[in-house]
């Protein structure tokens, strides 16, 4: 049994979504395969070698992998995986969600999608109904393909002292279907939705975008990430980028703050396994206090300035 995990990176540095997914595929071996593909990105498959329990690092460095466009990067997968491996994971992130159907669909099997747990080497548990109910599903394909939902597992141990072989690949799979166009992304100083150890995240009940900075200067004060509910992204007070959900991003902080969210099953189903969540809302019937740890009924606009004044 051989397990390749699909790197995501930047050409810079590695994921923390994919050292999730190392940490996950501990269940099936105590050693694993990273497939690193991009274009001047040994830096990555450097740092990739140092994370504990990875026995090789598979490095497809090449300018027709710069972008990790799921069309040419499925079949290099495929063409790797068919050879010996028995599982193939990647996070279940924007990234993951666009490439693994098509490596699945190329291997001819089925895809185990956005895995909370690996119980086996056939068996996982993947939320269903929006994570009100788990299911157990086992899989005969003799590939598995499998997402990983990263805010079910701990970050991997990185360890300085260990170098695990890099191995250079001469495979090139032009890119004959797609084009690379531009990519828009939000630079912020500010830690990344995903990994980030405090969320505070703002609803529809802040009314408009120039009262998100209210959220915006807890989060600073916290120093933590910004997400948003769907209601507050369609009413176009932030970007989509900063959607938790389940449409949106899935995280699960050490403190999740959620202010004017009233709690719909979509937001509920995106945040639910935060370790302390902290709710603020007018509405003392408001669905996101059944789940909250600590529930504050008020006007956000009074209660949030003397949250940060205290602060």
């Amino acid at each position: 049994m051989a397990t390749l995990i699909i790197a995501e990176h930047n050409n810079l540095s590695l994921s923390p979504d994919t050292q999730k997914a190392i940490n996950a595929a501990m269940a099936l071996s105590p050693s694993v395969s990273v497939l690193v593909a991009g274009d001047n990105c040994r830096s990555v498959a450097d740092e990739a070698s140092k994370i504990a329990g990875v026995e090789q690092v598979l490095l497809a460095n090449n300018t027709v992998y710069e972008h990790q466009l799921a069309e040419n990067l499925s079949a290099l997968i495929a063409e790797v995986a068919a050879q010996q491996y028995t599982h193939i994971l990647a996070p279940s992130t924007t990234f993951g969600k666009n490439l693994m159907p098509r490596v699945a669909a190329l291997l001819d099997v089925g895809q185990l999608s956005d895995v909370i747990q690996i119980k086996s080497e056939d068996t996982v548990v993947r939320p269903i109904y929006a994570g009100n109910a788990l299911a157990e599903v086992r899989s005969n394909d003799p590939i598995k393909v499998i997402t990983i939902r990263s805010a079910a597992f701990d970050l991997a141990e990185i360890q300085p002292e260990q170098s695990a072989p890099v191995s250079e690949l001469d495979i090139v799979i032009a890119n004959d279907m797609a084009k690379f166009v531009s990519r828009q992304a939000v630079e912020s100083e500010r830690p990344e939705l995903a990994a980030a150890r405090v969320v505070v995240s703002g609803g529809r009940g802040l009314g408009n975008s120039e009262s998100f900075a209210l959220v915006e200067k807890l989060a600073d004060k916290l120093g933590g990430a910004i997400g948003a509910s769907r209601a507050a992204v369609d009413a176009g007070f932030v970007s989509n980028d900063l959607q938790v959900g389940q449409t949106g991003k899935i995280v699960a902080p050490e403190l999740y703050i959620a202010v004017g969210i009233s709690g719909a099953i979509q937001h509920l189903a995106g945040m639910k396994d935060s370790k302390v969540i902290v709710a603020i809302n007018n509405d003392p019937d408001a669905p996101i206090f059944q789940i909250a740890d600590y529930g504050l009924v008020g006007d956000l606009f009074e209660l949030l300035p003397e949250l940060i004044e205290s602060l």
